[in-house]
């Protein structure tokens, strides 16, 4: 049996106090004041130190090291004095929860003491993978229309002499550059409400103004289907929203509804009063959405139906959009649909600065 283990069946669990009394005060002061969180090993692995709030890390038990990465890097140290490094995964099989990253530095601090430095990066990580993400799916994204554009570029130049041809591929040219500038556009968009600091220009803004102005900017998309799109909105209700983030979502919702119904039928914006928050409404008639796609449509680039997204000049972004704008101000955004009969997407904001 390793030293380790023996030792371990041997210690009481480790607290915050001092076990090891030989340990300079001089490094306790030093050591109280990181931001890490930090584990100081006596001879034969003792823990001779801990940070307070190491314990919910899950590191230790019977006053040894749990981890045997963590322990081989103690060993390692010992060995050749250097310092070391680690990325690990901790914990997260409890009740389904997501493991937690944690980078680990060992170095010697004296002949009998090792410190073990230990940062929470979890969130680094997932913002990391969000990143890598998102950029494979605006390449890929883009791809579609950049080739499509090429490809009709090269058709061009082979149908120079036939007009009717041309006329048909300089239409389509249109119609992939259109989508092509509203990819840009949303990616704009999006990139520019992460950047922005909702309370600079939050205030209280009336609810009728900014739907009276999402309608209209909507109002040919909604004549050329022939859709009427109606508003019950109560006059003076007001939310503490910036004013463009809020007429942005609802253009978003608007255009959406629109694009996924048919002609002749209606598209209706509601709000309703809920005391501390607004509630206000985009209910459409259209094609709806399957509860299997219901917890996915406000995810990027994420489409329920590939080939109509392309027909209406869907980039993907529009409900993220709409998430990020709700989530900025501090309330959310609720879907309700049955499949052939339309949806209803809520979007909640409060009536007052948190």
């Amino acid at each position: 049996m390793a030293w380790r283990d023996r030792f371990a069946k041997q210690q009481p669990v480790a607290t915050s106090n001092p076990i090891e009394p030989e340990l300079p005060a001089a490094a306790l002061s030093v050591l109280e004041g990181l931001q890490s969180e930090w584990i100081v090993l006596g001879p034969y692995g003792r823990i001779a130190r801990t940070s307070a709030n190491l314990g919910s890390y899950g590191l230790l038990r019977r006053g040894g090291i749990t981890h045997p990465d963590i322990a081989d890097m103690v060993d390692m140290t010992r060995a050749d004095g250097e310092p070391h490094t680690r990325e690990l995964s901790i914990g997260g099989s409890e009740h389904g929860a997501p493991p937690r990253e944690i980078r680990v530095r060992s170095s010697q601090i004296d002949t009998d003491h090792v410190l073990l430095l230990i940062d929470d990066i979890s969130n680094a990580v997932r913002v990391d993978a969000m990143r890598r993400d998102f950029v494979a799916n605006v390449s890929h994204e883009l791809k579609t229309p950049v080739g499509a554009l090429l490809l009709l570029a090269d058709a061009v130049q082979s149908a120079i002499d036939d007009p009717e041809a041309l006329a048909r591929f300089t239409e389509r040219i249109q119609t992939e550059a259109q989508r092509l500038s509203s990819l840009v556009r949303d990616l704009t968009d999006l990139s520019r409400l992460q950047a922005a600091d909702v309370t600079m220009h939050a205030a209280a803004t009336p609810v009728d103004c900014v739907v009276a102005e999402a309608i209209d900017t909507t109002r040919l998309l909604a004549q050329s289907k022939r859709i009427d799109v109606l508003q019950e909105i109560s006059v003076g209700l007001e939310v503490y929203a910036d004013e463009e983030q809020l007429a942005t979502a609802l253009r978003n919702l608007l255009v959406n509804a629109i694009n996924y119904s048919p002609s002749f039928t209606k598209v209706t914006v509601t709000a309703i009063d809920l005391g501390d928050r607004v509630e206000i409404s985009v209910s459409d008639e259209g094609i709806g959405i399957g509860p299997e796609d219901q917890p996915r449509i406000f995810e990027r680039f994420y489409r329920t139906d590939p080939a109509r997204s392309r027909e209406s000049g869907g980039t993907g972004l529009g409900l993220a959009i709409v998430k990020h704008i709700c989530s900025a101000h501090g309330g959310d955004v609720l879907v309700t649909s049955v499949p052939e009969q339309g949806s209803t997407f809520t979007l909640r904001f409060p009536k007052q600065a948190a």
